[in-house]
């Protein structure tokens, strides 16, 4: 889908989420930025890592944005809910997750002004 002034617009996201141990979430937090992020951004239109910190336990959340389920297709495989996981994840995740949410967005609208 293409906006008004002919640039791609977000159709579809894709959510991952992950949870490491308090002691381990600075340096996981490094780790997606170098090596789970940059892929996302050389196909996706956009992505977003979000991270709440608990008292034994950080979650980490990464939105990635795609034009289209089969653009996401393109980068994810066929079935672009199952997860490809990071060399490391399994030395800094509590589990591995099985899979990703990948939802239709209905509303994709900047405040104006």
């Amino acid at each position: 889908m293409l906006d008004g002034n002919g640039g791609k617009v977000a159709t579809i996201a894709r959510i991952w989420r992950g949870r490491t141990l308090a002691e381990k979430a600075d340096e996981y937090a490094v780790y997606l930025r170098e090596v789970g992020v940059p892929p996302l951004l050389e196909h996706a239109l956009g992505a977003q890592m979000f991270r709440e910190d608990r008292a034994t336990e950080s979650e980490f959340l990464t939105i990635s944005y795609w034009e289209s389920v089969e653009a996401m297709s393109r980068f994810a495989g066929p079935d672009p809910r199952k997860i490809h996981h990071l060399p490391r994840d399994e030395e800094f995740l509590i589990e591995l997750p099985e899979g990703v949410q990948v939802l239709e967005i209905a509303l994709n609208k900047a405040p104006v002004g």
